[in-house]
């Protein structure tokens, strides 16, 4: 099947469908009252709330993710007993390479998205013994007032081109950071910091065209 080759700074919208929602709840239901891994903000107000929104946000991903590629959809969310995917959520094949690749889902409240923007990784998890990635992919989903849910696909980061230093910042523990609304957080962890106009477009295909709602888009 022919390839299109996006340009550095373009991403491609799709729209989630009920059924793809339906089945990430699912998951992630079975998996709270199954699978119990310990999170930084357990025993706060709040706390199951805040852990079944991350896991449906990096489910749904995974499987917005796998529908777009033709890939088996996950069995099972974040936690899952036996728990440990050692970062691969999905190994794809090619000719001249394997990668394993970890899907990186975020929620922003819009769709218009800026080259500036960042995903955060922690070290410890990019440094993790056993860790079989080579490739993080990330995906931002907002809220349509008349589309419903948007995914966009945002594409690659290269594992060890972040090991190197040829890409992202590496912030240490205790590092204060500005928000764009001008308020701050400190980093509790090192962690590394990519900016979202140095992440590699996603492959386009034309299966992904005919997906609801394509479109292709540039950060600003």
């Amino acid at each position: 099947m022919e390839q299109t080759v996006l340009n550095l700074g373009s991403y491609i919208q799709i729209s989630v469908g009920d059924e793809q929602k339906l089945e990430a709840r699912e998951l992630v239901e079975f998996s709270l009252r199954h699978h119990q891994v310990a999170n930084v903000w357990d025993g706060k107000p709040g706390s199951l709330s805040s852990t079944r929104m991350l896991r449906f946000t990096g489910t749904l991903g995974e499987i917005v993710f796998a529908d777009c590629y033709h890939l088996p959809r996950p069995t099972r969310s974040f936690g899952a007993t036996g728990g440990q995917d050692w970062g691969q959520d999905f190994l794809i094949k090619s000719e001249d390479q394997d990668f394993s690749v970890d899907i990186k889902s975020m929620k922003r409240k819009s769709g218009v998205l800026s080259g500036s923007y960042v995903l955060n990784i922690p070290a410890s998890q990019l440094h993790k013994t056993g860790s079989k990635t080579t490739h993080y992919f990330c995906i931002s989903f907002h809220q349509s007032e008349t589309e419903g849910t948007i995914a966009s696909l945002l594409g690659f980061i290269d594992k060890t081109a972040l090991e190197t230093g040829e890409l992202g910042h590496f912030h240490r523990a205790g590092t204060k950071r500005i928000r764009f609304d001008g308020s701050t957080f400190i980093f509790n962890e090192g962690t590394y910091e990519i900016e979202f106009c140095d992440i590699r477009p996603p492959v386009l295909t034309d299966y992904l065209r005919k997906q609801k709602g394509f479109r292709i888009c540039q950060l600003n």
